[in-house]
């Protein structure tokens, strides 16, 4: 997979309107509505119905589940205008891939993950999203995991998450050099409410190391 001249970003965990307009303001490629009924950053489908009207085009609306079931999946199609699904749990190749929507794989980064087989596992994924591995914890766990674990030559676009705030997401993108990449903890106030300035920051850094990497005649 060849890289790309910017980085993409996803503001996941939104949970109220404010915050939505906040991340598309500093820049956001999409933004991600956990449905995930255990997570602190959980939002039922009729208010995320609700802040997905008054997203502007250009802005993709990803629906984050946990081991969903084919009529939840078909549910929320129907309710909220969603363009693509993350997958974080368990869920198989044969699932994912027989659902018609459009998917992509989150990857929990345990000691023994191989991404290129996962990768051709998850064949009809549009990319893999990588998380740190915390055991029992499906994702948001506010970690970092040994980037140098990835592959270099990515066969699927990735999606870098876990852990990523303005402070660290230079080191992330020169080392990865993801497809974009995914915040959420990092630019909270709390749990569930962004921090307007922590957003900027973040924008800013991803911007800067993007600028950075176009002028490097390594890149």
């Amino acid at each position: 997979m060849t890289s790309h001249a910017r980085t993409r970003v996803k503001v996941c965990g939104i949970t109220n309107l404010d915050d939505a307009l906040a991340a598309v303001a500093s820049g956001a490629d999409a933004l991600g509505f956990i449905f995930w009924p255990h997570s602190s950053r959980y939002i039922s489908a009729t208010k995320a119905t609700e802040i997905c009207a008054e997203i502007p085009p250009f802005v993709t609306r990803v629906g984050v589940l946990v081991d969903p079931t084919r009529h939840e999946l078909d549910g929320l199609m129907r309710q909220v205008a969603l363009d693509i699904f993350q997958f974080h749990g368990n869920e198989t190749a044969d699932f994912c891939n027989s659902q018609p929507h459009a998917y992509y794989k989150a990857l929990r980064m345990s000691a023994d993950m191989d991404v290129v087989a996962a990768a051709k596992q998850y064949d009809g994924s549009r990319g893999l999203l990588v998380d740190s591995y915390v055991p029992d914890v499906p994702g948001g766990s506010g970690r970092t995991f040994e980037w140098r674990q990835l592959p270099k030559n990515h066969i699927k676009p990735i999606i870098l998450a876990g852990g990523l705030g303005p402070g660290n997401v230079q080191q992330a993108i020169r080392l990865v050099r993801p497809y974009a990449v995914d915040v959420s903890s990092g630019v909270e106030q709390m749990k569930g409410k962004k921090d307007p300035s922590r957003l900027r920051e973040f924008f800013d850094a991803v911007r800067s190391v993007d600028a950075e990497q176009q002028h490097d005649p390594a890149h």
